[in-house]
């Protein structure tokens, strides 16, 4: 699977009311359910990830509460709400057990939810997940970084990195961004990116996990990776070689194939 084999048609957004305000979501495919949660920067996205996990289950991807097109909710203020917003979600839905597959930012929620209600979660995916603090590997801090420093973090490949610097962003584009970035920091400011009693906890969360590392990881230094393997009963580390931080959005093949695997066996 490629970028170009990307279908075409996205399904549609939906909204449902949450707190405050609403919040945005897309959905499609059949069988088990699956909850994607995205990045800092991945809200709205419909690419290969989001196709393969939608071949293979019924795929819920809601846009985090602050970013993307959903509503700002601003009576969550920690990563801890957003896992009782995410309760109230599958609720809502009417979904007892899925499967979780979260992303950086996502992935530090996604754990949480499966440390915090282990009956709700089948499977788990932890993919260059942030969440932990490791003081002599901290993660770096992306609020500091100019644009081709974020790139450079983000993708190994130059030539993706050039792609994404030469490509003029709209006004649209650049509001979006701002406001992704002002949700993660309500979120995730102090402490930065990270849950100082959640390493203890891990032991837990009872899904067989799949903790994905990118192997050039600059933002995400690789021992986060191996402390949630080590800490997860369960957990499988593997590593996608030649690869950034942005997991599935340089190797979309890999990183799916990979996820779709664990989730089907």
């Amino acid at each position: 699977m490629t970028l170009t084999d990307v279908d075409p048609v996205t399904p549609p957004v939906q909204r449902r009311g949450a707190g405050g305000g609403e919040i945005a979501y897309r959905r499609a495919g059949q069988g088990h359910p699956v909850l994607l949660l995205h990045s800092a920067g991945g809200a709205n996205e419909w690419g290969p990830l989001q196709l393969g996990l939608a071949g293979v289950g019924d795929l819920v991807a809601p846009d985090h509460p602050g970013f993307g097109l959903s509503d700002d909710l601003p009576e969550l203020h920690t990563v801890d709400d957003l896992v009782y917003h995410y309760l109230d979600l599958l609720d809502g839905l009417g979904l007892a057990q899925v499967d979780v597959v979260g992303v950086s930012f996502g992935g530090w929620v996604a754990a949480e939810l499966a440390m915090h209600s282990p009956e709700r979660v089948r499977r788990l995916v932890l993919g260059a997940a942030v969440g932990l603090r490791i003081p002599e590997a901290p993660i770096a801090d992306l609020f500091l970084m100019n644009p081709p420093q974020l790139m450079r973090a983000l993708f190994h490949d130059e030539a993706l990195v050039t792609a994404a610097l030469s490509a003029e962003p709209t006004t649209d584009q650049i509001l979006a961004t701002y406001r992704d970035l002002g949700a993660l920091a309500r979120f995730g400011w102090h402490p930065f990116l990270n849950d100082p009693k959640l390493e203890r906890r891990l032991h837990r969360i009872t899904a067989p996990t799949l903790v994905l590392a990118a192997g050039e990881d600059r933002l995400v230094p690789r021992d986060h990776a191996e402390r949630y393997a080590a800490r997860i009963p369960h957990a499988r580390l593997q590593v996608v070689e030649d690869c950034g931080h942005a997991l599935h959005g340089e190797r979309p093949a890999e990183v799916t194939a990979a996820v779709v695997e664990h989730l089907g066996s």
